[in-house]
């Protein structure tokens, strides 16, 4: 049968079914968890304010689906504790893990593992892209650069001076920054770095490398920061030096949504983190049960799970003074379960 004829049959096929069916809710979804069906999120730094509206959308869908869900990982910023963390959940026998890996080759290992033992297992905000995951789920850190480069110079022009913290390791914070300095190599060539230190999300240490670069570079113009902690001690050393410095910054904490609100910083990328944890869950659920359709390929014979999707943009918001009211957590939260 040419394709043709078999795109008119599929649409004859879909009409007449339409009047032999006429609900389609009268059949049990497949979208459903078995009861006790149980799916985990595993994160570094437990504590931070990112992961609520995550760990939100995540339990949103789940709920949907009638599904279980836990929020676990380790509050430390530690690869070897968030790893330990992992072998504890996969003790469990979750039906799927979605994981924020600190690092990706030593969670490498850890995700194969998991997954050859029935696990699934979809990777949010930071991946392990040469492990067996079967799904990332992400806001685009290079369009997130972009953006930032060209707000930087249409604030402050394209021949100024600016600097960046970075966190070296996690693959999300090295492309937010990477991403930068070569958008502003190849369209700003005037545009000078003065600065590159490592903060690695410690307030404290941000506030001493930031205090250090206002001192050495006076004419410093633009500090751009791919996450919210090491914003926060970058602004009080900016407001303590007094200097004109615009901020820019990716995700937000309320700390950092207050300084948005006062003009102390120009504005903040916050992945839109409730898509995140919404779509993570969905992924994942489609990987534990792939068995629900047929697709057209090969996985029958190869033994791959079919259910493969190498990138997910979950999108991006600017927070800006005009809109931080919409990003108050406090807010969000009230009323909700947060367990």
């Amino acid at each position: 049968m040419k394709i043709v004829q078999w795109a008119v049959a599929l649409t004859a096929a879909t009409v007449t079914s339409a009047f032999v069916f006429p609900s389609a809710a009268s059949a049990q979804s497949k979208f459903q968890c078995e009861p006790g069906e149980t799916y985990i999120m595993n994160v570094m730094v437990s504590a931070h304010p990112y992961w609520v509206p995550v760990y939100q959308g995540f339990k949103q869908a789940a709920e949907a689906m009638g599904c279980e869900t836990v929020f676990s990982g380790t509050p430390d910023y530690d690869i070897t504790k968030q790893i330990a963390s992992f072998e504890q959940d996969l003790v469990k026998q979750p039906a799927g893990i979605l994981l924020h890996p600190m690092q990706s080759d030593p969670f490498i290992e850890p995700i194969d593992r998991a997954i050859d033992g029935g696990v699934e297992v979809v990777t949010f905000a930071a991946d392990s892209p040469n492990s067996k995951r079967t799904a990332y789920i992400t806001s685009d850190n290079l369009a997130e650069a972009k953006f930032a480069a060209e707000e930087i110079v249409k604030q402050i022009g394209d021949s100024a001076e600016y600097a960046v913290l970075e966190n070296p390791g996690q693959s999300n914070h090295d492309l937010r920054v990477t991403a930068l300095l070569s958008y502003m190599e190849e369209h700003y060539p005037n545009m000078k770095l003065v600065g590159r230190q490592a903060s690695n999300q410690d307030s404290n240490a941000a506030y001493r490398a930031t205090a250090s670069m206002l001192q050495a570079n006076p004419n410093l113009g633009a500090l751009w920061i791919p996450e919210a902690g090491s914003a926060e001690g970058a602004v009080a050393a900016v407001l303590e030096a007094k200097a004109d410095v615009l901020i820019m910054h990716a995700d937000v904490t309320p700390t950092t949504l207050e300084h948005i609100k006062a003009g102390n910083i120009h504005m903040a990328l916050n992945p839109n983190q409730g898509m995140q944890g919404f779509m993570g869950f969905v992924s994942l659920f489609m990987a534990a049960h792939s068995d629900m359709f047929d697709p057209f390929n090969d996985y029958k014979v190869s033994g791959f799970n079919p259910v493969q999707i190498p990138y997910v943009d979950n999108g991006f918001s600017v927070i800006t003074k005009d809109n931080a009211d919409s990003f108050d957590l406090n807010a969000y939260m009230e009323g909700r379960d947060p367990s």
